[in-house]
């Protein structure tokens, strides 16, 4: 995956997520004002055509991500593995069948995400139409605190039900744009070295050197296990192809190395 196509998916799902979270300020807008009317009620009904409008974009540029980078991406990094063996590449059952997991895992993980924010809107909806029904009402049997009463719900409002972050299931809040980034390219490098390490099993690699960064550790960053410039067999390769969103980790196939032949 080029830095550009990175760039151009990354601002998709960028894209689709400020138009969902234009339409948010809307409703708090027409809520704030204290009163139910057909103003509100068209605040409403955009945003909920502006989710709907989301969750189409959304899931047509991950497939896209996922049926088509995905796999040009593994044939890139396999038919660079191929040439380093004096070899070429080819589409064997084998690595049609790894594309297609890699396909199916990488348009699951990133859709995962993506839906936590449509339930984040639908919960946000849910919030506004109720406040429309119930809340309003009754606020404006005193108009003298219905006003600021309004303005403090829209305001809580707008705080339990953020759209412009991705909520992991930690709690943890990242930017949209930059959970997108990172995940896109976190999916990419896994696609590349699965790549790699379908080349060394096709032709009988049992070991690969890794390339790391200094610090970085086998299973995470902190893990004291450091990875660069170690042997690992394919197998525990293939289990922690990264071991960190945006993980600069790659492997080199070294079928004559003489220390191949077992695990560091």
């Amino acid at each position: 995956m080029t830095g550009t196509d990175a760039a151009q998916t990354t601002d998709d799902l960028d894209n689709a997520g400020e138009r969902l979270t234009a339409a948010q300020p809307v409703v708090l807008t027409a809520l704030a004002t204290g009163r139910r009317n057909a103003r509100l009620a068209s605040a409403l009904a955009g945003f909920l055509d502006a989710t709907r409008t989301f969750h189409q974009t959304v899931d047509g540029v991950i497939a896209d991500f996922a049926h088509r980078e995905v796999a040009h991406v593994f044939e890139e990094a396999a038919r660079r593995a191929a040439a380093g063996l004096g070899q070429s590449f080819s589409w064997t059952p084998a690595h049609r069948e790894t594309v297609q997991a890699l396909t199916t895992d990488t348009y699951s993980d990133l859709l995962r995400r993506t839906q936590e924010t449509v339930r984040t809107t639908g919960a946000f909806y849910r919030a506004g139409r109720s406040a429309a029904r119930r809340d309003l009402p009754l606020l404006a049997a005193d108009r003298t605190r219905a006003l600021a009463a309004a303005r403090a719900l829209a305001a809580r409002l707008a705080t339990t039900y953020r759209l412009d972050h991705v909520v992991y299931r930690n709690g943890a809040r990242m930017p949209a744009r930059a959970w997108a980034e990172a995940a896109l390219l976190t999916r990419a490098a896994v696609a590349a070295n699965t790549g790699t390490l379908a080349v060394a099993r096709e032709h009988g690699i049992s070991h690969v050197e890794v390339s790391d960064g200094y610090d970085c550790g086998w299973t995470s960053h902190p893990d004291p296990d450091k990875a660069t410039r170690t042997l690992r067999s394919v197998d525990e390769a293939a289990e922690w192809p990264i071991s960190h969103p945006r993980c600069t980790r790659s492997f080199a196939l070294h079928p004559d190395n003489p220390e191949a032949s077992s695990s560091p």
